[in-house]
């Protein structure tokens, strides 16, 4: 085999890095206090936890255009249209993606504030194919929640129409220890 045909080198490689010592992040006051400093630092708060916290950073699930329509605790609602790149060869909907939407609802559903809660496993049934345009919406709740585990089920539907039904598991991850 000859040689790649691509350029292998990494965007990191390729960007220079031309920050500056005034342009670090600000770093947290060793004293302890939140009151802003005299350069006009935003003060230092604790990293959000929790559903909007988790998908504020899920980039993966924001460039399919899922959207959350609602959630609480135990509970969450979203919703996506199916476009043209979600589509496998016979013109459906691949089940990896509508596996996908299935998960991030369910983690809206397991991620309490205060938590950060994470798949162990999961579970999905394809009811009937989806197609270009559909508007799918997914509902999960909890079945039950015993100390750091919990079992969550999650309908997937267009319109009137179950589409898929996925069972999540979770498990919360203990506080990180400074």
């Amino acid at each position: 085999m000859g040689q790649p045909t691509h350029d292998t080198t990494t965007a990191e490689s390729q960007t220079p890095n031309t920050s500056t010592p005034t342009e670090a992040a600000p770093q947290p006051d060793p004293t302890g206090s939140t009151e802003a400093s005299s350069t006009g630092a935003a003060p230092h708060a604790p990293a959000p936890t929790g559903a909007a916290a988790m998908f504020a950073n899920d980039r993966a699930s924001q460039h399919l255009g899922i959207k959350v329509d609602d959630h609480g605790p135990g509970w969450a609602q979203c919703s996506m249209t199916i476009t043209e790149i979600m589509t496998n060869g016979h013109d459906i909907t691949h089940g990896g993606y509508v596996f996908l939407f299935a998960d991030t609802t369910f983690a809206m559903a397991c991620n309490y504030p205060g938590s950060i809660t994470v798949a162990s496993g999961g579970d999905i049934d394809f009811l009937k194919p989806t197609f270009i345009g559909d508007e799918l919406i997914a509902r999960g709740r909890e079945v039950i929640k015993q100390g750091r585990s919990g079992i969550y089920d999650v309908t997937v539907t267009r319109g009137d129409e179950i589409v898929a039904t996925y069972r999540g598991r979770s498990r919360t991850l203990p506080p990180r220890t400074p």
